[in-house]
């Protein structure tokens, strides 16, 4: 099994808490990052625009994965090193964050994201750098 991401949605993950803009969002999402944090080794490819996260994104919401998000993608892949193609385990990617994004970069990179004032994501970059797991998300 191979989970396709988009750039931001590396960071998004790590911050991941169960909120979302849509139930049916919530459940794909929620499955994608239990994947991931039950089983690390998950191949992941980076893609370039809507991937397996974007699949679920409600149609009656204003448009989100297309358009403004293309430049957070960029900036989130310059910080990590990555770049669209790679392909390697979740584990790695966790490894990248770890060692190149410090929880005050996802103020300067995710200036434009909702989520960002709830403080998520800060603290998922926390967790995967002091080598602690992310918590457990329950299923609706």
């Amino acid at each position: 099994m191979t989970v396709r991401l988009r750039g931001h949605h590396l960071l998004c993950l790590l911050g991941y808490r169960g909120m979302g803009y849509s139930d049916e969002f919530c459940v794909n999402m929620t499955s994608i990052y239990e994947t991931l944090r039950t089983a690390p080794d998950t191949e992941i490819e980076i893609i370039t625009g809507p991937d397996d996260i974007c699949r679920a994104y409600p149609a009656d919401k204003p448009g989100h994965c297309e358009g403004t998000v293309y430049d957070l993608d960029g900036k989130v892949l310059a910080q990590l090193g990555l770049a669209p193609g790679f392909r390697g385990s979740w584990r790695a990617v966790c490894s990248q964050v770890a060692g190149k994004v410090a929880p005050t970069d996802i103020a300067l990179l995710c200036t434009t994201c909702p989520w960002e004032k709830y403080g998520v994501c800060r603290e998922g970059v926390r967790l995967i750098a002091s080598g602690k797991p992310l918590p457990a998300i329950k299923k609706k």
